[in-house]
């Protein structure tokens, strides 16, 4: 089938993706990267183990009136659940589809170092054999499909224009390839907070990638109504002398976002980038209430992981499924407060931890 064949479905999948007070759960950590998180609560990274976790995020009643969507890794696409007394239900995907939560899939096969680039940079693979497995996560009921690309800003001359370029060309060959397989295609082009540099150097490296990233999807001739795109916050490095407040990354977010992203994407998803999950939650309120006084065509919600998770892991730690449970869903309510604008500081209980990781890669 072709793109033309799917238009009506993409384009209802992503207004799904982009209802008012709502975001994704991004639960699409590898098994390396999962195995990390275990390792914090002292936890074997085992797939038994992974199964319960996941099991424990789809069952987590009323989780669909601020998630809209799950990005899950193959491995819980095609997973069954497991209940507390470790018997066998149903798969996991139709545990969140039964909660009205659209699936989604990973779908990248991670970062190499790039040739010819400076030092550090990267490209994304994984558009070799996409497409047949695009048709297979949609025969088994995934909605949406996740690739990111990762970007860098540092001293020594990153990111260079190749780098801006081959990434922005490869976010567009996956997301035009999966949509002719009826996935809607996040579209991530992410720089990470690593480096020193202010928010202004960010912000002009950033509309510089949303430029490039939209002129090539638009060579590509994908639908930008039956996409999303998920992008990092406007923010200074994490080792910028001058941190900046929430109101300040709202405002820089905003104008970022309005010079450089068409007003045809239904959404703009944001990634937590290693913000603590307080402080994610009080940029996406700040970049709403902005928003609400200016042009902001987009639902502006979020699709984090860390900033979701982070909390629910500690409480759950290997057993108490309620109590992992309640973390998720207050992480869940400060969040989709905060998609309207509405967040009242510290109202949810957190962990001001910061979720900052060098290079972060999963």
């Amino acid at each position: 089938m072709a793109l033309d064949d799917y238009r009506e479905e993409l384009a209802a999948t992503a207004a799904a993706l982009a209802q008012p007070g709502t975001g994704l759960l991004a639960a699409d950590e590898s098994t390396g990267t999962i195995g990390k998180r275990f390792a914090a609560i002292g936890l074997a990274n085992t797939e038994e183990h992974r199964r319960a976790y996941r099991s424990l995020l789809a069952t987590t009643e009323g989780l669909n009136e601020q998630i809209s969507g799950v990005i899950l890794f193959e491995e819980t696409l095609f997973q069954d659940s497991v209940d507390g007394a470790g018997e066998s239900g149903p798969p996991i995907v139709e545990l969140f589809q039964q909660q009205g939560i659209v699936p989604g899939i990973k779908v990248d096969q991670g970062v190499e170092p790039l040739a010819g680039g400076v030092e550090g940079e990267s490209w994304c693979t994984g558009l070799k054999g996409l497409a047949e497995r695009a048709a297979r996560y949609y025969a088994r009921g995934a909605r949406f499909a996740k690739w990111r690309a990762v970007l860098q800003i540092s001293a020594h001359g990153a990111p260079s224009e190749l780098a801006v370029r081959e990434n922005a060309w490869g976010l567009a060959r996956y997301a035009r390839t999966v949509q002719e397989q009826g996935l809607v295609p996040i579209v991530e082009p992410e720089i990470l907070m690593d480096g020193d540099h202010d928010i202004i150097t960010t912000a002009s490296v950033q509309e510089w990638v949303l430029r490039t990233t939209y002129e090539a999807l638009a060579l590509n001739g994908v639908f930008l109504e039956g996409s999303v795109l998920k992008p990092s916050m406007t923010c200074p490095g994490a080792d910028c002398p001058e941190p900046a407040s929430p109101e300040e990354i709202g405002a820089f977010t905003l104008r970022t976002l309005s010079r450089s992203v068409p007003a045809a994407v239904p959404a703009i998803l944001f990634l937590s980038g290693g913000l603590s999950e307080e402080d994610a939650s009080l940029c996406l309120n700040a970049i709403n209430q902005v928003a609400a006084h200016g042009y902001a065509p987009w639902h502006l919600g979020f699709s984090y992981g860390r900033a979701l998770q982070h909390s629910c892991l500690q409480h759950w730690g290997g057993s108490d499924l309620a109590a992992g449970q309640a973390a998720l869903l207050a992480r869940a309510r400060a969040n989709g407060a905060a998609s309207r604008g509405a967040y009242a500081p510290g109202s949810e209980p957190s962990d001001d931890a910061s979720l900052f990781v060098a290079n972060y890669s999963y």
